[in-house]
């Protein structure tokens, strides 16, 4: 249960916060398993703080710093989080669907299990995070740096990664079905064992990826750069080759 005093303390407002926060910098505030929904939390210093299980829904959090804080099991549906950092931050089987993430930092953060529906993740940087088994269902992750990020067994069906840097991250076992990957950056990605049918890679860079036992079922490949990349065991049936031919055999 949060700290009764440092709760008391958020809700007088953000220059109560401010200057409490200024003199106890070693404190790291508890606000864990409260109702703070719909709050006005834009800008608030919440670094290391412990939010777990938190109600955070349709809360403000716009440019927060939430850096190392701990929200997971934590409700931030529909929460707003532009410009946020969320750097190496605990978000392990967070509720975030159709927040707004746009421009936030999240990298080195832990999002096992956490569920990213709908979100809309723009420019968002998702560097060496942790997403095993997460769910970014219909996500919009455009332009996101998801470099060296580990998706491993993430539901990733129809998600919107157009132009991302992807670079050397671990998708394996992931469900990319009917994915946007158009003109992303996917060099020495490991896709082994993926589904990715339906999935649209026109012109994206595929270089040196790991596409071993991956199902590509009319995949659009066209214009993509596959030099260097690992096909074995791969379903291309249907597929669109880089060259604009489909693979029948």
């Amino acid at each position: 249960m949060a700290n009764i005093e440092h709760l008391a303390l958020l809700k007088r407002g953000a220059v109560t916060w401010i200057e409490w926060r200024n003199i106890n910098p070693n404190i790291e505030p508890d606000l864990s398993d409260t109702n703070l929904a719909e709050a006005n939390l834009r800008g608030a210093n919440l670094f290391r703080a412990n939010l777990f299980k938190t109600d955070l829904f349709k809360a403000k959090l716009i440019a927060a710093n939430l850096a190392e804080a701990n929200l997971s099991l934590a409700n931030l549906a529909q929460t707003q989080l532009l410009e946020t950092n969320l750097i190496k931050a605990n978000l392990t089987g967070t509720n975030l669907q159709e927040s707004d993430l746009r421009a936030a930092d999240l990298s080195g953060a832990n999002l096992i299990g956490a569920d990213l529906s709908f979100a809309n993740l723009q420019q968002a940087d998702l560097g060496d995070a942790n997403l095993i088994g997460a769910v970014m269902f219909r996500a919009n992750a455009i332009g996101a740096n998801l470099n060296s990020a580990n998706l491993s067994q993430a539901n990733l069906v129809q998600v919107e990664l157009i132009e991302a840097h992807l670079y050397n991250a671990n998708f394996s076992k992931a469900n990319l079905a009917e994915a946007h990957l158009n003109g992303s950056y996917l060099f020495r990605a490991n896709l082994s064992f993926a589904e990715l049918s339906g999935a649209d890679f026109r012109w994206a860079n595929l270089g040196k990826a790991d596409l071993i036992g991956a199902n590509l079922t009319g995949a659009n490949l066209r214009g993509a750069n596959l030099a260097g990349a690992n096909l074995s065991g791969a379903n291309l049936k249907g597929t669109m080759m880089p060259d604009g031919s489909i693979f029948s055999s």
